[in-house]
């Protein structure tokens, strides 16, 4: 009878494991859908690498303003109700693109992305600790990983959806918009407003249809959301009392600031000449090479740590893909190209692990430790801004520095996990 218990709870883990993974897809095509976006705003608003690296700051920026409000919410509404209102929250943020576009204002196209973030935040506050609940504490890295290998499905197609419909008229420079007349230019600039327009537009009626499935089924209730991840000590008074989590937070912090910026800058150094000197079009398409890499790599990463423990293929992506970024720096053409697009394949296991590993023992904690952590990921708000201000100074590829710090970080905190919580 028990054994029955048993299987009944994991087919009905495992069925919501995979209603999950569609949240998972989502928000990873709209995340990357910034990287198209970057380049076109830039050019429509003659912006310089900095200023347009503010959509990325106002993305990422909704993490660090909403991750620990959004974790309380939870606490009250229980996970599904967080779903379905982030769900919501990034619909509306969605359908703000329409008035931006028409309006053609930047700062209303910063407030679309900042509502838009805050919903997806209150998603993977919600869904990344409830999947890593929706089974045992020793496969928690491998299972997220796999929901984290549909997340990659979506940034992989996104890139390419965004060329064919974002960037499928070309972008003007700044000289030749300022040798278009007042007729011209108004032509111009209401084509490049409803390239944006529309695609938003689906993804809002596509949001909101989702969180009307979610209202309709029924996923298992979790009371105490990590007995799984218990804490056996009892010596713990917060979720800041635990170094781990501390550090995994900084982990987190990193890892999507460094994967962000690669991913923002990708477009405008594959059309570098020293490099493949790509049109916008094209080089929005080699982007999911990227993201494709972050994919394939997760499903792998599924299947060998059921076998290699998280920790240490932490530590060995994390040293692959320095070793890249750094080559990346110094070499030039085809090989630079290939090498930075390679990152995504050694990136695919590093936000799932980390994430695991951090909150590893919190027991009550762990919604709160969730909140911090994703609230790190405004990491990618900051970095790639210093990375755009560093680039407008010593070089786009020179500038690539700053990713390369961030994986030389999360090496160290593979190897700290590893010798102080897992082996202790």
């Amino acid at each position: 009878m028990a054994s029955h218990t048993a299987d009944n709870n994991e087919k009905t883990n495992w069925g919501a494991l995979t209603v999950l993974t569609s949240l998972f897809f989502i928000w990873g095509f709209i995340t990357c859908l910034n990287d198209i976006l970057i380049p076109h705003l830039k050019a429509v608003f003659t912006l310089n690498y900095a200023q347009a690296m503010l959509i990325q700051f106002c993305f990422f920026m909704a993490y660090f303003v909403v991750s620990v409000p959004s974790s309380y919410l939870i606490k009250k509404i229980n996970y599904q109700g967080g779903i379905i209102a982030g769900l919501a929250v990034a619909g509306v943020g969605c359908l703000l693109f329409y008035p931006a576009a028409s309006t053609r204002s930047y700062p209303l196209f910063l407030t679309a992305f900042f509502v838009l973030a805050s919903g997806i935040t209150l998603l993977q506050v919600a869904a990344n600790p409830y999947v890593t609940v929706l089974g045992s504490a020793e496969t928690a890295s491998s299972r997220l990983t796999l929901t984290q290998a549909f997340n990659s499905l979506g940034t992989t197609i996104a890139p390419y959806f965004g060329a064919l419909f974002i960037l499928n008229t070309a972008v003007k420079t700044v000289e030749e918009i300022k040798q278009l007349g007042t007729e011209e230019l108004s032509i111009y600039q209401a084509c490049q407003a409803a390239a944006v327009q529309q695609p938003y537009l689906v993804l809002a009626a596509l949001l909101f249809f989702v969180a009307i499935i979610f209202t309709l089924i029924k996923l298992p209730k979790i009371t105490n959301a990590t007995t799984q991840l218990a804490d056996t000590d009892n010596t713990h008074h917060s979720a800041l009392s635990y170094k781990h989590l501390l550090l995994g937070a900084i982990a987190i912090f990193v890892y999507v600031g460094g994967e962000v910026s690669i991913g923002s800058f990708l477009i405008s150094f594959l059309s570098e000449p020293t490099v493949a000197h790509l049109d916008a079009q094209q080089a929005g398409k080699y982007v999911s090479f990227y993201w494709g890499g972050a994919m394939v790599g997760r499903f792998v990463g599924f299947a060998v740590m059921q076998k290699i423990h998280a920790s240490k293929a932490l530590i060995f992506n994390a040293v692959v893909a320095a070793l890249l970024v750094l080559l990346t720096i110094l070499s030039s053409g085809q090989l630079a190209m290939w090498a930075i697009l390679a990152v995504g394949l050694f990136n695919s296991i590093m936000f799932p692990t980390i994430f695991s590993l951090a909150l590893r023992g919190l027991g009550q904690y762990t919604e709160q430790g969730s909140g911090i952590l994703c609230a790190a990921i405004v990491g990618g708000a900051i970095l790639p801004v210093v990375q755009g201000l560093c680039a407008d100074v010593i070089g786009i590829q020179y500038a690539f520095f700053i990713p390369l710090l961030c994986y030389c970080y999360i090496a160290y905190y593979g190897w700290f996990v590893h010798k102080t919580v897992i082996e202790s």
